[in-house]
């Protein structure tokens, strides 16, 4: 019989000291290993063992006593915290954080043996070259003497834009932004990260939509939700923990869970209604849903009034999904789709979650705003148990993506624009003509001079191009010469034939990473390839960002093993080598002399990131939050006394404001309940003020205690003025204003403090000068400040944009995919016509014309499995994790398998109508349906049949090897952001 839990908590389980457990004779980690067949070419089941397996011990006594260590998983976004245990230096055993108020003391598999992620032994030792076809060890001098050496001749025969620097989501915050600004110093825009291929349309989307393009409320807020309603995402798979959150929300609001996807996963067996979709076929199904809540009048009108703009636009083209047309081009009945929206109206608030299934199409924007568009329409937005809970998928995807490792925003997504770089450069306290210098200089097509630092670079999506295009046909002199895959899969990325070749053609590839990744062995490369050791997250510290904004502060577990280095440090012997070291550290710290100080560098970031707000948490707040994580409630994540008191848990962004204020933290964004200094805010005002005559400010609703009782626009200096708020700035924070401008006599007398003494008359035309200063240039945090004593949100008060005109869809419109077996539906909704932009031809309708549906008549999609994780080089490389799942595979409906003649685990190849195929075992099951294919993504190792694992450095192969399916996935790329579309494509099945 099913017993509810008293809290909704695990039970924490009695644990012995670590002394009274060793046993004389124990076997070690290696012994047990061999004993159980947990090695290369046969891994085990456990029960091979006798049934049971005792826990590993060392053969000695334990030496002092066990340190434990705070750490977060490396993983996905939920944010886990790990408790490590050291002993001597040495990780020994590991715990879940039963004090987090995130995983309440659960693992996953992943989360659960991340100590193997540390000590692995499938790790790069130590840096390697491939020279005359042989992997051979060199040091880090000689690597950092030749890598940089190449580079600099590479700059200085084609420019800095052909050195294209790939980031990484596994980035601490302090080294995601230590990266955008080291790439900013070399004086390229060709910089990116995972973000590109798994959220970009979501931070367009939304970002567009309403003001900030991020997760709005969170997990644990989910226990407040009266109905879930999750498409294009598996949570119980992609984001295991996160089930508990949502299944404590049906367990006791009684929520209906509602799963929309084209495959029935693990996520939704939970589901109170399945709806299989047909891939691609989002924007249909939102608007069929919308259709039956304007028909019967179940949206919300006041919020529509009061907080939208733009529904009536999206009224008009939501009557054309009638139920027949819905069905039609989705797959979904008509009955269940009204059944759906009668689910969605009469259980409010209800909570919508995405995932990756939503992102990864040509229209993946569109997706993204048709999701925000049915929340706004239900009134579901800024009230507990509502929002758009979009799940990140790498531990650090959000903070990496908030730092600016992007080839189109600088940190705190401030633009290209010559305003963004000049704030930058303030907090740099950097020459900015010398930074200008660094960038690439090109004509314009009127023949007048451009420079490359304000123009999107290229997309990670697209850095095959950058190698491959015709140079003519781009918007930079040169074509990509040398590569950087800095803690990246590459196959994680579509069209993995032609990486193949553009991999072959580069001068130089470069890989940083704690693990070879397939970009060692893809290619046929006989030279210049460099694999550096980087150390993982466990082997520094550092903050993260959950998907729901909040920080957590990680502490190093252990010294980095083997030679591996972290990436910091790794960054600042290349900014020796290039020669700007002493700039890029000008205000940073150092331990030594390739050592950055961490809390240094978030200091750094803390004084310059005010769109966002991630200017109030530092180092300090951020420990005290990991020490006291017992203290937050786990349903509001407020601080119920103790040191926090009243702060909620990370500090989610926005925390307004410099640190002085205090500021607890955002848990749920635009929230008029609450005041914004406790936490509340209004939709940002970031598209003007009005559009073709009507009001885009919010109409007679404002934050809790607000001193302005309407909407209003950012706050600017001109502004405090208008409403004579500006006596209440400080002396201080004027002269810091005037700094900016340019104006003489801000500084304080040597030898004084800025104090009442030091200061000298201001001039007459101050307020003239500092009047277009606004709420995210001023370095002061002033108007922030002044604004929020107040209870006014800085960004202003302002009405969601259900309409983006400066999007090609203005409306989200249905498009088919390129490859498309409905040919019916192509003239009805085709795709956009070809166009260039991310400094690159993409191509839309020239693919989409030619019809492939009777040499590839299936639709291909692709996804996760809960046992690894992106790649999959580190998840494959762990014993315990292996075992778990050791072939590729397909998954074919078990009539296709009839009809194809193929036999459940038989091999099969999948071939992509771009000529890429893939050798990998049928599963046959009806978790797909009728003409469907899926396969996961987190293999590789294999390429087109061929088994690449000789070509692996010695002792540096993955447990698991096998092929990807992005080697049979095609070309294409979303109109906003170019997110790479791996979720439906057509291919053909045949037996091996």
């Amino acid at each position: 019989m099913l017993r509810k839990k008293t809290n909704g908590v695990a039970r924490r389980p009695q644990r012995t000291n670590l002394v009274d457990t060793i046993a004389n004779g124990a076997m070690d980690r290696r012994a047990f290993l061999r004993g159980s067949g947990l090695a290369i070419g046969g891994l085990a089941a456990i029960g091979a063992t006798g049934g049971t397996v005792a826990r590993a011990e060392s053969v000695q006594a334990v030496d002092g006593a066990v340190r434990t260590v705070k750490s977060v998983c490396t993983h996905c976004s939920v944010g886990c915290t790990v408790v490590a245990e050291t002993s001597n230096g040495v990780w020994i055993g590991q715990e879940p954080g039963w004090d987090s108020p995130f995983n309440l003391g659960a693992h996953c598999a992943k989360g659960a043996s991340v100590r193997e992620h540390a000590h692995g032994e499938r790790r790069l030792k130590y840096p390697m070259k491939k020279e005359g076809g042989e992997w051979k060890r060199i040091s880090w001098e000689q690597a950092i003497d030749e890598i940089g050496g190449g580079m600099m001749q590479i700059r200085e025969e084609s420019g800095p834009d052909s050195v294209y620097w790939l980031g990484s989501a596994k980035h601490s915050n302090e080294q995601a932004y230590l990266f955008r600004k080291f790439a900013a110093y070399w004086g390229t825009n060709n910089v990116d990260h995972q973000a590109r291929i798994c959220h970009s349309t979501t931070v367009a989307g939304v970002a567009n939509t309403w003001g900030y393009g991020a997760m709005t409320n969170s997990y644990n807020d989910i226990a407040n939700s009266k109905a879930i309603f999750i498409i294009g995402g598996n949570p119980a798979e992609a984001h295991p923990v996160s089930l508990l959150h949502l299944l404590k929300a049906k367990e006791q609001n009684n929520a209906p869970l509602i799963v929309c996807d084209p495959r029935f996963t693990r996520t939704a067996a939970h589901a109170d209604e399945y709806v299989r979709m047909r891939p691609g076929s989002d924007v249909a199904l939102v608007w069929g849903i919308l259709y039956h809540i304007f028909e019967n009048g179940w949206e919300d009108r006041e919020f529509i009034r009061t907080r939208v703009w733009g529904m009536d636009q999206i009224r008009t083209e939501v009557a054309k999904w009638t139920p027949e047309e819905v069905e039609r081009v989705s797959g979904v009945p008509g009955s269940q789709v009204k059944r759906v929206a009668r689910t969605l109206a009469n259980n409010r608030p209800g909570t919508v979650i995405w995932c990756m299934g939503g992102t990864q199409h040509t229209t993946g924007n569109n997706n993204t705003r048709a999701y925000c568009i049915l929340q706004l329409a239900l009134g579901n937005m800024g009230v507990a148990g509502g929002g758009t809970n979009i799940f990140r998928g790498h531990d650090n995807v959000q903070g990496a993506t908030d730092l600016g490792v992007l080839s189109h925003t600088l940190p705190g997504y401030y633009g290209l624009s010559s305003g963004a770089w000049s704030h930058w450069a303030r907090v740099w306290q950097e020459d900015p003509e010398w930074l200008k210098g660094q960038f690439e200089v090109v004509k314009d097509a009127e023949g007048k001079d451009k420079n490359l630092m304000n123009l999107t670079g290229i997309p990670v999506s697209r850095w095959i191009d950058g190698v491959l295009e015709d140079k003519e046909n781009m918007d930079q002199p040169n074509n990509v010469r040398a590569m950087v895959l800095w803690g990246h899969a590459p196959n994680s990325q579509t069209r993995m034939k032609e990486m193949k070749t553009a991999m072959e053609k580069l001068d130089m590839l470069v890989v940083v990473d704690p693990y070879p990744t397939v970009s060692a062995v893809l290619h046929d490369r006989t030279d210049g390839v460099y694999l550096l050791p980087a150390a993982t997250q466990f082997e520094t510290r550092g903050s993260v960002t959950a998907s729901n904004r909040s920080f957590q502060w990680r502490e190093q577990v252990v010294a980095p093993l083997f030679e591996s280095q972290p990436d910091h440090v790794i960054m600042a012997m290349f900014a020796k080598k290039f020669g700007f070291h002493d700039r890029l550290f000008r205000n940073i710290e150092m331990e030594d002399e390739f050592t950055p100080n961490i809390e240094s560098i978030t200091r750094e970031f803390n004084k310059g990131m005010w769109t966002i707000g991630y200017t109030g948490q530092t180092p300090e707040r951020l420990k005290m939050h990991m020490e006291n994580q017992h203290t937050f409630d786990r349903v509001t994540l407020r601080a119920n006394g103790g040191p926090a008191d009243g702060d909620y848990y990370g500090l989610p962004w926005p925390c307004w404001g410099t640190p002085e204020m205090n500021h607890p933290g955002t848990p749920n964004l635009y929230d008029l309940s609450l005041p914004v200094s406790e936490g509340g805010l209004t939709f940002r005002a970031r598209f003007g003020v009005e559009r073709n005559g009507e009001n885009l400010l919010a109409e007679g609703v404002y934050s809790a205690n607000s001193d302005i009782q309407d909407g209003y626009p950012e706050f600017t200096y001109q502004m405090l003025v208008d409403l004579g708020w500006d006596s209440e700035l400080t002396e201080a924070e004027k002269r810091i204003m005037g700094q900016i401008v340019g104006m003489e006599g801000m500084q304080p007398q040597d030898g004084e403090e800025v104090g009442e003494s030091s200061m000298s008359p201001f001039p007459s035309d101050f307020n003239e000068r500092v009047s277009t200063l606004n709420w995210k240039t001023d370095l002061s945090g002033g108007i922030q400040r002044v604004a929020i004593a107040h209870e006014c949100a800085p960004f202003g008060n302002a009405k969601a944009r259900a309409v983006v005109w400066t999007f090609p869809d203005p409306v989200p419109l249905h498009r088919e995919p390129l490859y498309t077996n409905r040919r019916d539906l192509v003239e009805d909704y085709p795709t956009y016509d070809d166009r260039k932009f991310y400094r690159l031809p993409t191509m839309y309708a020239s693919i989409q014309k030619q019809d492939f549906s009777n040499d590839y008549p299936m639709i291909l999609t692709s996804g996760r499995l809960v046992e690894y994780e992106g790649g999959g080089d580190e998840t494959r490389s762990n014993p315990w994790l292996a075992e778990l799942q050791q072939e590729m595979f397909v998954e074919i409906n078990p009539r296709d398998a009839n009809d194809m003649g193929v036999r459940d685990g038989s091999q099969v190849w999948v071939e992509g109508p771009e000529g890429g195929k893939v050798l990998v075992k049928a599963m046959i099951t009806e978790r797909v349906g009728g003409g469907v294919a899926f396969m996961p993504f987190h293999f590789g190792g294999h390429f087109e049949g061929k088994d690449l694992r000789d070509k692996y450095p010695d002792g540096a192969d993955p447990y698991v090897l096998g092929e990807s399916t992005n080697t049979a996935q095609t070309y294409g790329y979303d109109s906003v952001t170019q997110m790479q579309e791996t979720k439906v494509t057509l291919c053909k099945i045949t037996a091996a």
